[in-house]
């Protein structure tokens, strides 16, 4: 029996209104909406049940009128309800996985972990355990003589941030940091998910989190999808171990550039609006601006620096970070990015003027009017304040792209229907969508794809999608 989407839905409406929130049980809405507590869901006796549901009943008209008040009413009823939908159905539907694959990998991995020790042994000059942060303190700022860059109540810090910063200065935590993101892999992937694999169908069966990220991005857990490396030999290899159905194939589709084309239109920077617009490559034209040379001189360093600043300003990198990142001067830096400035001066009053709406109301909203409480944006404290300017600039930008392809998504799945095809979505990681299509109707089902994600937001400037087909996951981003 197939339901309607209801009208309201008192957890989807709480986040909506209070995204900033960790949690929207029933009985957490209703004490902070009511003012009441509920009986505890695990208690099934009659009255414990009537009283959840007169709770939930009554919070339909206090929420229904926030949502309006708020300006949320199409966003809830047109895309965060139906997307609920969508989400149970793929999790329920899952994604094939090869377990041998998995095993095998593995036992890959622990080898490859084995040689990464022996060199890190070998470079440190001396036994320790690396999975020791006390010991590796001792080895970096003890035997090795590296400056200590952070500490904590225990002693120097070996974060991630500090192996980084000494990775310039030594090879040893250049290598600890290869072990450490290795060592997670094996752990969170190649030894976990064999256990996550239902029995019955041989799939696994994520957990979409729709009412977490404070932006409006979905999350995953029971596997947590969003993390596994698309770039690295080992991460391509876990991606390969999720297959597709046997006489199905994968069709995905990734959104390029999805961020920075939100900016542009935010911004209505002329040269950003127009290089979007003409189909530039924006990394060689962003390099091209900043150090005043045709495109064509433009070099590959210049354009890996362009393409650091251009995704680094996203998240309010300062020439501290771009410094270290490019490893850089800080006067090269600020140099670098008072150039970006100069050439994009949209970019520049966008900024300013989002973090001047911060101040003066505390909160700042996505395109579909999705709202985010800006704590901290008037603190004294320098680190607070600029932590709240960060999240003030970005909350626009990252949660419009998340408001797109949730759009995209119920609109596809409208669309599926219409059409009859036999496809289904499986997989949504960041920007990117993952369908699984019947042998012989992988095109139509990609042509239907692009269409539906490209035109899922009105935009000043082209969205553009990277469509791939294959049999496993890994042959989606060539």
């Amino acid at each position: 029996i197939e339901l309607s989407s209801p009208d309201m839905d008192v957890g989807l409406a709480s986040y909506l209104l209070h995204p900033e929130r960790e949690s929207h049980t029933l009985e957490g809405i209703v004490l902070g909406h009511l003012g009441e507590s509920l009986p505890v869901a695990a208690d099934a006796s009659d009255s414990a049940c009537m009283t959840r549901a007169c709770g939930l009943w009554r919070l339909y008209d206090q929420l229904d009128s926030e949502i309006a008040k708020a300006g949320l009413t199409d966003l809830l009823q047109t895309v965060e309800i139906p997307l609920a939908r969508i989400l149970g159905e793929m999790e329920r539907t899952g994604v094939l996985v090869d377990h041998e694959m998995l095993r095998t990998l593995s036992a890959d991995l622990g080898r490859d972990l084995q040689a990464l020790e022996g060199r890190i042994l070998h470079e440190a000059g001396c036994p320790f355990n690396p999975n020791s942060p006390r010991q590796l303190a001792d080895v970096l700022f003890g035997k090795l003589g590296l400056p200590v860059i952070k500490k904590t109540k225990s002693g120097p810090s070996t974060d991630v941030s500090v192996l980084e910063e000494l990775s310039d200065r030594h090879v040893v935590p250049a290598l600890i940091l290869e072990y450490r993101a290795l060592a997670k892999l094996k752990s969170t992937y190649a030894d976990a998910l064999g256990n996550l694999i239902h029995q019955a169908d041989g799939r696994v069966h994520t957990s979409y989190n729709q009412m977490v990220t404070a932006t409006g991005r979905l999350s995953s857990s029971d596997p947590n999808l969003q993390n596994i490396p698309i770039r690295t030999q080992a991460g391509r290899k876990i991606r390969a171990a999720f297959i597709a159905t046997p006489g199905w194939e994968f069709v995905s589709a990734d959104y390029s550039q999805v961020e920075l084309r939100v900016l542009a239109h935010l911004s209505q920077d002329a040269a950003l609006v127009e290089a979007f617009a003409t189909g530039a490559d924006i990394h060689a034209r962003t390099a091209a601006r900043i150090f005043h040379c045709n495109e064509d001189a433009v070099t590959s360093d210049m354009r890996r620096t362009a393409k650091v600043v251009n995704f680094g300003l996203l998240y309010g990198m300062g020439a501290f970070r771009l410094s270290r990142d490019l490893k850089i001067s800080q006067a090269e830096a600020t140099s670098i990015i008072d150039e970006y400035f100069g050439a994009f001066p949209g970019v520049r009053r966008y900024l300013d003027e989002t973090i001047a709406l911060a101040r003066a109301t505390g909160s700042v909203r996505t395109m579909s009017g999705r709202p985010r409480l800006i704590e901290g944006i008037g603190a004294t404290n320098r680190n607070v304040r600029a932590a709240a300017e960060r999240m003030a600039t970005n909350t626009p930008i990252q949660g419009t792209a998340a408001d797109l392809i949730k759009t995209a998504m119920v609109h596809l799945s409208q669309r599926l229907r219409q059409t009859g095809l036999a496809a289904r979505m499986v997989l949504q990681v960041h920007d990117e969508l993952v369908l699984e299509a019947r042998e012989g109707q992988g095109d139509a089902v990609a042509v239907l794809l692009r269409d539906t994600m490209e035109n899922a937001g009105n935009l000043s400037v082209p969205l553009r999608v990277d469509v791939g087909r294959g049999h496993m996951w890994s042959e989606l981003h060539g």
